[in-house]
C-alpha cells in the first residue's frame, strides 16, 4: 500500500474521535467522514507503521445509518463530524467508543450504560465561541476551522446553536469595519478582533458578548460598538473585552473587563440559579448538563445517607450547588478567581450554608487536606480532555473515603485515569455515557468508583 492508492471497503464501526474504522487486508485503515456498514471508494492519504488515513472518493452503497446532514457547511466545517449519521445510531456508538476504550486500555470488561440523548439535538450550544480574521477586501469572517487545518471557514449559519446568536455575529462582522475594528490575521499576529465568544442562558435568552482583542487596552471605537450592539439586541446583557496579545492558539487572555451592561449572566436550572462570568466555565449543553447532574445526585443518594462531599476543580460550583440538598457539607475548590467569585455569588443567591469555597491551588489544597487527616465520603473530579494527573488521582485515592465519581469528556484519558485508579482499589460500579454534544463524536462519562481499600467493602 501507498499514498493515493484507491480501494474498496467496508466500515465495521467509529472509533474514539468519531473516523470510521476499515481493514486492507488486515491493515487497519481510518477514514474520514464515514458511517457504520458504508461502502466507500476510498484512497490513502497517509500510511504509518500501525495504520493508515484514507479519504472517501465515492459512496459506493450508504449505510442505513447515513442520513442527509443538516448544516450545508458539514464537508468543510471542522465543528460537527457525525451530522451524516442518524442520531440513534450516534448514541450506540458512543456507547460502544466508551466500551471499547476502556477494555483495550485496562484490560477489563465492563459493562457501559445505553448513552443518555441530549434533551436536544440542534440549537443546545449556549457557549459559542467564534475565530475571526480579515479578507484583503477588509471583510471581516468568522466561523469553524476546516477540517484538520486552521484554515478559517465562514460560517453564517450553525444549527447548532441558537438563531441569535448567528444574528448578532453577522451584524458585528457587518458593521465593525465601520468603527475601523479590523479582524485577525494570525500569521501576521495582526488586526484588533481575534475571537468573539456568546455565553447564553438557556433559561432567560440572555446572552453575555466576549470580545477578545489583539491589544491591551479598550478603544473608543470597542465601546461604540458594545453601545450598539445593546441598543440592536435587548437579548445581550452585556459586552466585555478579553485581552490576548501572545501569538498562540489560546483563545482568552487572563484579563476581562466590562464595557457595557454586567460581566455575567444567569442561568437556571430546576430552580437552582447560577451566576457565570466571561471567563467561568459551564457546562456547554446545559440541558444534557441538567441529566449529568440528575445522574451524579442520584448514584451518591442511592449509596449514602447526607455525605461530605469534595467538589473537586469546582468552577462556579455547579456540581457542588446541585448536590448540596443531598450533603452534609461540599467543599468546591478552585482556583480560577472568577469562578471561585461566581461560586460564592451562586451560594447567596441559592441559600445555601453547607458549601464552604477555596479559591486555591487544588494540588496545595488536597496537600493540606491529607496533612490534616481530612477526608470525604465523596469525591468527585471533572477534569479536562487531558484528564487528571497522576499527583492529582493520588491525591483524591487519599482523600475519598467511600465513593470517587469521575466526569469525563474523553474516553482515552478516562480510560488511563480509571487503570490508575483501578491499580488502587478503586473499582468502577457504574459507567454511564451522555450525549452532551449531538452531531458529533464528542463523548461525557459519569463513571462511579468505589474505595476497596476499606475493611467494609463488599
Amino acid at each position: 500500500m501507498k499514498p493515493n492508492d484507491e480501494f474498496i471497503v467496508k466500515i465495521e464501526k467509529t472509533v474514539n474521535e468519531g473516523k470510521g474504522i476499515t481493514r486492507i487486508d488486515g491493515f487497519p485503515v481510518f477514514v474520514e467522514n464515514a458511517a457504520p456498514r458504508d461502502v466507500l471508494k476510498v484512497k490513502l492519504s497517509k500510511i504509518n507503521k500501525t495504520y493508515a488515513n484514507a479519504e472517501i472518493i465515492d459512496v459506493i452503497e450508504a449505510s442505513p445509518h447515513r442520513i442527509k446532514p443538516l448544516c450545508p457547511m458539514h464537508n468543510v466545517c471542522g465543528s460537527c463530524n457525525w451530522q451524516h449519521i442518524e442520531y440513534s445510531e450516534q448514541l450506540r456508538q458512543k456507547r460502544q467508543i466508551v466500551y471499547e476504550t476502556l477494555k483495550n486500555i485496562t484490560g477489563k470488561d465492563f459493562n457501559v450504560n445505553e448513552t443518555i440523548a441530549s434533551p436536544k439535538r440542534n440549537g443546545y450550544r449556549c457557549k459559542v465561541q467564534y475565530p475571526v480574521s480579515q479578507k484583503k477586501s477588509g471583510r471581516l469572517i468568522s466561523g469553524y476551522y476546516k477540517k484538520l487545518s486552521h484554515d478559517l471557514i465562514n460560517v453564517k449559519y450553525c444549527p447548532m446553536h441558537d438563531f441569535i446568536i448567528n444574528e448578532i455575529m453577522e451584524f458585528i462582522k457587518n458593521e465593525a469595519p465601520n468603527f475601523k475594528i479590523t479582524g485577525y490575521i494570525e500569521t501576521k499576529h495582526s488586526g484588533l478582533l481575534r475571537h468573539v465568544i456568546f455565553r447564553k442562558s438557556s433559561f432567560n435568552g440572555q446572552i453575555l458578548v466576549i470580545l477578545v482583542i489583539n491589544d491591551d487596552k479598550i478603544d473608543t471605537k470597542l465601546k461604540k460598538l458594545a453601545d450598539l450592539l445593546m441598543s440592536k439586541f435587548p437579548e445581550i446583557t452585556g459586552v466585555c473585552v478579553n485581552f490576548n496579545t501572545m501569538k498562540s492558539n489560546v483563545i482568552l487572555g487572563k484579563i476581562t473587563k466590562v464595557i457595557k451592561g454586567n460581566d455575567y449572566y444567569i442561568e437556571i436550572l430546576s430552580g437552582i440559579k447560577y451566576q457565570i462570568s466571561a471567563s467561568s466555565f459551564f457546562q456547554v449543553n446545559p440541558y444534557s448538563a441538567e441529566i449529568i447532574f440528575n445522574t451524579v445526585k442520584d448514584l451518591i443518594s442511592e449509596r449514602i445517607s447526607t455525605p461530605s462531599i469534595l467538589d473537586a476543580y469546582s468552577g462556579v460550583s455547579s456540581f457542588g450547588i446541585w448536590l448540596s440538598s443531598i450533603a452534609s457539607k461540599v467543599v468546591s475548590v478552585e482556583e480560577v478567581y472568577s469562578a471561585s467569585s461566581d461560586a460564592v455569588q451562586n451560594l447567596k443567591i441559592n441559600n445555601l450554608d453547607n458549601i464552604e469555597i477555596i479559591n486555591d491551588d487544588a494540588a496545595k489544597t488536597f496537600k493540606n487536606f491529607i496533612n490534616n487527616n481530612i477526608k470525604f465520603d465523596v469525591v468527585l473530579i471533572d477534569p479536562p480532555r487531558k484528564g487528571s494527573s497522576a499527583e492529582a488521582l493520588k491525591s483524591v485515592i487519599s482523600l475519598a473515603e467511600k465513593f470517587l465519581i469521575y466526569v469525563s469528556c474523553n474516553p482515552a484519558t478516562l480510560a488511563r485515569d480509571l487503570k490508575f485508579l483501578i491499580e488502587h482499589n478503586f473499582l468502577p460500579e457504574y459507567i454511564q455515557p451522555v450525549d452532551m454534544f449531538p452531531n458529533t463524536s464528542h463523548i461525557e462519562t459519569v463513571v462511579l468508583l468505589k474505595n476497596y481499600n476499606k475493611k467494609d467493602a463488599v
